[in-house]
Parts: C-alpha cells; sequence; structure tokens
C-alpha cells in the first residue's frame, strides 16, 4: 500500500529521517512506534505531502505518490484543529465537501457516525462548546467520512476517556475490516499490541524493526514473564518455571508464547 525508499528529512542541522524505508501492506494496522522525537511526525507529514522529502522516494500502490492521492486518505493530526466558532455538525459538513462529497451524502454518513459515536445531541453545539474528548471525536468522524483507503491516525486516543478509548479502537478494527488500511502513530506499546498486525520502530530518524507483530515478538522476546500476588495460587495448567516466596508477595515465573494480557487472563480463569 505506502512504500518508502531512502527518505530522508533535515530541519537545519537536526535530520528528522535518514534514509528509511519502510513497507505498509494493503489491508494491515501498522502500527508506527517510536519515542517523541524519532522521526514517526516527519514520515506521517510527506505521506500527507504537507512536506516533502528532501531525497528519496513514497509510493502509493505500484506508482509514486501524487497529488491527488490525498483525497484517497484520511488524517487526523496529533495536533488537532477545529474551528472554534463553527457549529459541530456545519463543520463536519463543511470538511466532507472539501474531501468531494455532496451536501446530502455528507450529512447521510455523518448523522450515521453520530450515532455510532453517541455523539447525535452535539450536532448543533459549538465546537468551542465542547469537551476534549466529544472533540477528538467530532475530528475522527471527519478523517473518516469520506472513506478513505488509507487511514493515519497520530495518537488518536489523547484526551479519550477508557469507554471512548476502547469506541474508537472497535471503530478503527472495523474500518480495517471494511478494507481500508490503517497507520496508527503511538508511543504507547499497549495500544499497538493490542490491535495491529504489523509494526515499524522509528528511532532518531532510523528504521530499527519492521514487520508482522508476532514474528517480531516471538524474536525479541523470550516468552518468561514474572506475576506477583499477595496469596499463594496454584496457577493450573501454567508452565511454572519457578515459585518464589517474599514478604511482599508470591512471584512465579512461567514460560508462555502468548501476549501478557492473555496470560493474565488464562491465570485469572485458573483460579476462580
Amino acid at each position: 500500500m505506502i512504500r518508502s525508499e531512502n527518505v530522508t528529512k533535515q530541519y537545519g542541522a537536526k535530520v528528522a529521517l535518514g534514509g528509511i524505508n519502510m513497507n505498509i501492506p494493503k489491508g494491515s494496522i501498522y502500527g508506527l512506534l517510536g519515542p517523541n522525537g524519532a522521526g514517526k511526525t516527519s514520515f506521517i507529514r510527506i505521506m500527507n505531502q504537507i512536506t516533502a522529502p528532501d531525497s528519496g522516494n513514497v509510493y502509493f500502490g505500484h506508482r509514486e505518490l501524487e497529488p491527488s492521492d490525498i483525497a484517497r486518505i484520511g488524517y487526523l493530526p496529533e495536533e488537532r484543529g477545529l474551528y472554534k466558532k463553527m457549529k459541530v455538525g456545519e463543520q463536519v459538513l463543511y470538511l466532507a465537501k472539501l474531501k468531494g462529497l455532496s451536501a446530502a451524502e455528507a450529512k447521510s454518513r455523518a448523522k450515521e457516525w453520530f450515532i455510532r459515536l453517541e455523539m447525535e445531541s452535539f450536532w448543533e453545539n459549538k465546537v468551542e462548546d465542547l469537551s476534549k474528548g466529544m472533540a477528538q471525536k467530532v475530528q475522527f468522524v471527519t478523517t473518516v467520512l469520506h472513506k478513505p483507503e488509507l487511514l493515519i491516525f497520530d495518537e488518536p486516543f489523547t484526551g479519550f476517556d477508557p469507554i471512548n478509548t476502547n469506541l474508537i479502537k472497535k471503530e478503527i478494527k472495523r474500518l480495517n475490516k471494511e478494507g481500508a488500511t490503517v497507520i496508527f502513530s503511538t508511543h504507547r506499546m499497549e495500544s499497538v499490541e493490542e490491535i495491529c498486525d504489523y509494526i515499524g520502530l522509528i528511532n532518531y530518524g532510523e528504521v530499527m524493526v519492521e514487520g508482522p507483530l508476532l514474528d517480531i515478538r516471538r524474536h525479541y522476546m523470550n516468552g518468561t514473564y514474572a506475576f506477583t500476588t499477595k496469596t499463594e495460587q496454584p496457577f493450573t495448567g501454567m508452565n511454572i518455571l519457578s515459585r518464589d516466596h517474599q514478604h511482599t508477595g508470591h512471584t512465579i515465573t512461567i514460560k508462555s508464547d502468548q501476549y501478557p494480557r492473555d496470560i493474565i487472563q488464562q491465570l485469572a480463569d485458573s483460579n476462580e
């Protein structure tokens, strides 16, 4: 879907991207990982044609990225931006028209999304009166409304409580199942582990690791985990390597090729 070849970007003396090669498969949910300042946002801005690379190429499908491709992309930036004095519904319809939707089509799709995200009562509110989380929902809708082939979310869960975070995760998964390729940029590994099937790790403007999440996890993790409980538990059905009893609690070390969250659930189930 998206492929980069030796893409570089420099701002003054700072090298943001040092010749990165990335491959984002069509139909994937791709986690773009890295600490703040690693180069993630610089690469995203190049994909969105906000800035151009100093050298190298970005391909959309089998050809180089073109200006017209922007209509095929939905981008939710980390720096949110809505017109505060406009009403929510007017804002959504205005931005949808800029993406090429007719007024009728934009309104129909927007109403569906507002119902799905439990925000229909805010249609007539001004943006400046919204909570941070509700404004986030509005911007999410404007990102996905034109049904883009490629969705790019930069730290999409900032400002959401756990309930709305799970709601947006569910919608991202649904959009992916309907055919959208998703790039999900974050520095939080737990979110990537939950919804992504491919990852790329950038640091200091270089690609450190890239590939299917399960393959990377198996390659870099030895599958050994330690859990501490207040009271001693049998933990039946687990491959237990050791038990350690201290005044701070009871620690077991196990061997497993499962995700940590799945192990925790299995531990809980085994001791009900």
